[in-house]
């Protein structure tokens, strides 16, 4: 079953209520709790001001809410489909229903944020806009919205994750992006975004970075999650719409965690809905080799936030790991540190093993190909069905984020599958 769409004529409602003032947090000074604020280099504490100055202005003002739900609707194709999954979810004990962020324009949840971050930039006066990219879905975005609406573009990418994600650097590139791969640290996000804000210490004057995860320095992490924010709106008000009711739980994968802050937000004060961050297992949460910052990883500051990182004894960023680039990240954003302190949202690990198994029943069982981010949010969904089930003594309602589509992943589906092996 698929939801239909809302009318586009109701979508300046959607961006009203994903911009609504009340929506909560952060403090003025960028704090959600201990987590968050501003610790960035001076010379950059003026522009971040601007910017904070420049979104607070256009979140309020009924102009930019008509061009960016105009691009939204006419561009990125939204409102997402509500796709429920009966054969995936046919042996679990539940409902499930898919988000279809892979079916936005680009594929994946990336462009919401693009599109409202590039109009800011315009309405800035900057000429040029930089970005970060792990698994090359936020670069593609950037890349395209750039394009969109005549901005240049250039975007920063670890060398390990342009080696493994050759095909979105391909598209960045036919968009007029230039792409510059980070050879230093780790090769990827970390590093990528390293060498961004380098950039944008150099460039203020003509340059937006449009950083691409609900993470950083404030104003980012609102900002960004207010943008991605109609997807939670959209999804709570489908729900109602075609069950008659909320969903039980909603699960999200987490790296830095913007797709994620987008559904979850709209949900936050429904208190009977559970709330599920899946973070990157990768060779699992006792071994060195993962990226689950909040349930592996301890507080410090990460590219101007405090925040749970992968730090060690001395404070210095420890290297993560996933087998989806795109949650290869030792940090995560600010709020989502508040809402685990908090109780709110819970938050576990899943395993590269445990995410591969989704990725292929996902495609075996619906014909959709999930983002390998977006499996780590299936394979939490599965694995949450029988508990719910046996909590709740009757068959739960599960949402889970399906924040991109697989096509980008193909290759490391093959090596790590075989195809003709016996793990296929």
């Amino acid at each position: 079953m698929t939801v239909p769409k809302l009318s586009t004529t109701d979508y300046l409602d959607v961006v009203g209520e994903a911009f609504r003032s009340d929506a909560g947090g952060p403090d003025p000074s960028g704090h959600f709790g201990v987590h968050g604020g501003r610790f960035m280099p001076e010379a950059l504490m003026a522009t971040l001001a601007e910017l904070t100055d420049a979104y607070l202005t256009a979140r309020s003002d009924p102009l930019f809410h008509a061009e960016f739900a105009a691009l939204l609707t006419g561009y990125a194709g939204r409102p997402s489909l509500l796709t429920e999954a009966p054969r995936l979810a046919e042996d679990s004990g539940a409902r499930i229903l898919l988000k279809r962020e892979d079916l936005n324009h680009t594929g994946s949840h990336k462009i919401n944020n693009v599109l409202g971050q590039a109009l800011l930039a315009r309405r800035m006066g900057k000429t040029r806009v930089i970005a970060e990219t792990g698994a090359g879905q936020h670069g593609v975005a950037t890349a395209t919205a750039a394009a969109a609406l005549g901005l240049d573009c250039h975007v920063y990418m670890g060398a390990k994750d342009v080696e493994r994600q050759a095909l979105n650097v391909a598209r960045m590139r036919v968009l007029g992006a230039t792409v510059q791969p980070v050879e230093v640290g780790s090769r990827t996000l970390k590093d990528a975004i390293n060498e961004a804000l380098r950039d944008w210490v150099t460039n203020v004057d003509t340059t937006h970075y449009l950083l691409g995860t609900a993470a950083g320095s404030h104003p980012f992490p609102a900002m960004v999650r207010d943008f991605h924010r109609v997807i939670g709106v959209e999804a709570r008000r489908q729900s109602l719409s075609a069950y008659g009711g909320l969903p039980d739980a909603v699960v999200a994968c987490v790296g830095g965690g913007s797709n994620a802050i987008g559904i979850f937000h709209p949900f936050l004060a429904d208190d009977p809905v559970r709330l599920y961050g899946m973070e990157a297992g990768g060779a699992g949460i006792a071994s060195a080799a993962h990226a689950c910052s909040i349930t592996g990883g301890s507080v410090g500051v990460l590219h101007g936030a405090r925040t749970y990182l992968l730090q060690d004894e001395f404070g210095q960023t420890r290297e993560s790991h996933s087998i989806s680039a795109g949650l290869d990240y030792p940090g995560v954003g600010p709020e989502h540190a508040a809402l685990h302190d908090a109780g709110r949202v819970t938050y576990q690990p899943v395993d590269d093993e445990e995410a591969m198994a989704a990725f292929r029943a996902l495609s075996r069982a619906e014909g959709i190909i999930p983002a390998i981010e977006s499996a780590h949010a299936v394979a939490g969904a599965l694995r949450l069905a029988p508990a719910l089930r046996a909590e709740l003594g009757r068959e739960p309602l599960i949402l889970a984020c399906l924040s991109g589509r697989g096509d980008k992943d193909m290759s490391t589906a093959a090596e790590y599958f075989g195809f003709e092996g016996e793990r296929a």
